[in-house]
């Protein structure tokens, strides 16, 4: 039985190998890999046992980062990709911050609306949940995260017309769909990058989502415009409040 010798670049050929089951696999360089010697054989090569390195493990190896401020896992990232992962999280956390501030008008005890205040507060967890899992790819795939600046959100969301609850969920359905086209330009960046595994990422864990959120809202402000500002909208918001889907309130 041989011992399999790994033939690594810069491996000293002369350097003695342990003694296993009878054999001495004495290494010698041959054509960029090693040649096994039996014990027995007084070192002469056995035929046909060369250990050759990979041409394309060779590649790789030379592109691996030799500085700690370079990353080790990056792969086919392009630098648009990267960037455009980051503008993502931006907007993701911009988005977050409006819904807070949604959750903090409607939890006021003056509007007291506690059924849209728990669900703007859900939803602002939830762009957050989507800004640090675009963090963590971006980390995954070896880019750096870059944060940018937040802008300060609108505090008050009343409305002589719509009223307040109308006005809102017509806003959060704006910011959806900003957010579905950003989401868009995001997989166009890496479509242009040919880069499939952030094709993948961008459709599963985004995308389908994101049409979902927009059907859902855009059928809560149907049902907000039909009830008007009245009792209505307390029973709407009681619904929310409870868990309960707002589908057939106004039917």
């Amino acid at each position: 039985m041989l011992l399999r010798v790994p033939a690594f670049v810069g491996a000293n050929p002369r350097t003695e190998i342990s003694e296993r089951r009878g054999f001495l696999a004495s290494p010698t360089l041959k054509r960029g890999g090693f040649v096994c010697m039996g014990k027995e054989s007084n070192s002469r090569p056995l035929t046909g046992v060369v250990f050759e390195p990979f041409e394309e493990v060779q590649k790789e190896l030379l592109t691996l980062a030799s500085t700690p401020q370079t990353s080790l896992a990056r792969q086919k990232y392009a630098d648009n990709s990267e960037a455009a992962i980051n503008e993502q999280i931006n907007v993701e956390y911009n988005v977050s911050y409006v819904y807070h501030a949604m959750f903090a008008y409607f939890d006021r005890d003056n509007v007291a609306l506690k059924g849209l205040a728990k669900y703007f507060k859900e939803a602002s967890e939830e762009e957050r949940q989507h800004a640090e899992k675009l963090m963590e790819y971006q980390n995954k795939r070896g880019g750096k995260v870059k944060l940018q600046s937040i802008l300060m959100p609108v505090t008050e969301f009343d409305h002589p017309e719509k009223g307040d609850a109308l006005y809102a969920m017509e806003l959060a359905l704006s910011l959806e769909k900003l957010t579905n086209e950003k989401l868009l330009a995001l997989h166009k960046a890496a479509e242009k990058s040919n880069d499939p595994q952030m094709l993948d990422f961008i459709e599963s864990e985004y995308l389908a989502e994101q049409v979902d959120s927009i059907k859902q809202i855009s059928e809560y402000v149907a049902q907000l415009r039909r009830i008007g500002k009245g009792h209505g909208v307390w029973h709407f918001d009681q619904m929310l409040l409870n868990g309960a889907a707002a589908n057939g309130l106004a039917a």
